[in-house]
């Protein structure tokens, strides 16, 4: 696979961890995990409501489904990311605790996606506004575990105002040794006019305000560095376009947005990448995320 090669597999030294950060409070342990190797790993969590759990060696994040739309309204197809600070796969035995909120010694689960686009979801933005899909209603896994978390999800047809509608199909690739989901999406139309789509990351989704956002149109980037929230520390986000696609960068009142130019059923590729300044990466000033959020080589060719 060629992203995994391009790939850059060792930190630079900015992001190396100057000390050893003071930990949330730990609200009871987990069980033990199957073995203690550093390896990634995609789970559907059946016993709630179909969420999509993936993580690697650094990161970790969920996608919701289709039956969470009914329990949680107004559940959505925005990108949930996880703090960890454990190379093994911890995410599904922390869902299954009953309280991924709380830090049971390997990580927990404190960003509100909320109806935001979380961490690098999609939409259409179409006459100043972006309308976006429901949850997942279809998956694939590709790869369960091992050296990636590789899987790919359908989201049904949905309105883009009354002219149009539109649906999705996207490939989730999370190798070892980055903070760095690929994602191939391709969308399909009953339209052939192109689209603008807006890839998003949510403003409010930890702790009071909106974070610092760092734009670097000629990367493709858009890099945020979230509040402190209470004991747990900082969520950090970024996004990785084709600066070729870009027509805009913007926000509305939910997200900061990138719109691309995208031809209707032609794939194209964006990053989302994630980390936790008290977990994995060592990433503890907004400083060193942006430096590795820019300086990580990433490959936007669309595979064949």
């Amino acid at each position: 696979m060629a992203f995994l090669c391009a790939v850059t597999a060792a930190m630079s030294a900015a992001a190396q961890p100057a000390e050893t950060p003071d930990m949330p409070a730990v609200a009871g342990s987990l069980p033990p995990p199957p073995d203690r190797k550093a390896q990634a790993a995609v789970v559907r969590a059946d016993y709630r409501y179909d969420d999509l759990l993936w993580e690697n060696d650094r990161t970790a994040h969920r996608i919701y489904g289709h039956a969470l739309e009914a329990a949680e309204p107004p559940s959505g197809s925005g990108i949930d990311s996880w703090g960890k600070n454990v190379r093994w796969p911890f995410a599904d035995r922390q869902l299954r605790s009953g309280d991924q909120h709380s830090y049971r010694g390997e990580g927990l689960d404190f960003y509100n996606v909320g109806s935001t686009r979380g961490a690098g979801g999609l939409g259409i933005w179409h006459d100043n506004k972006l309308w976006t899909s429901r949850n997942y209603v279809r998956h694939q896994i590709l790869s369960a575990s091992g050296k990636a978390a590789d899987f790919t999800v359908d989201y049904a047809p949905w309105p883009v105002d009354v002219d149009r509608k539109v649906w999705e199909t996207r490939r989730f690739t999370l190798p070892l040794d980055t903070h760095f989901t690929r994602m191939v999406s391709t969308i399909a139309s009953d339209s052939d006019e192109p689209l603008l789509v807006g890839i998003g990351i949510g403003k409010r989704t930890t702790g009071s305000g909106a974070g610092e956002l760092t734009v670097d149109r000629a990367k493709g980037l858009l890099s945020w560095w979230g509040p402190a929230d209470s004991d747990h520390g900082r969520m950090a986000i970024a996004i990785r376009v084709d600066p070729a696609m870009i027509a805009e960068i913007r926000s509305d009142a939910d997200n900061h947005l990138v719109l691309l130019r995208v031809v209707p059923g032609k794939p194209f590729v964006y990053f989302s990448g994630s980390a936790w300044d008290k977990g994995q990466g060592g990433f503890r000033t907004r400083q060193s995320w942006d430096a590795y959020a820019a300086g990580e080589k990433l490959d936007f060719t669309v595979p064949k």
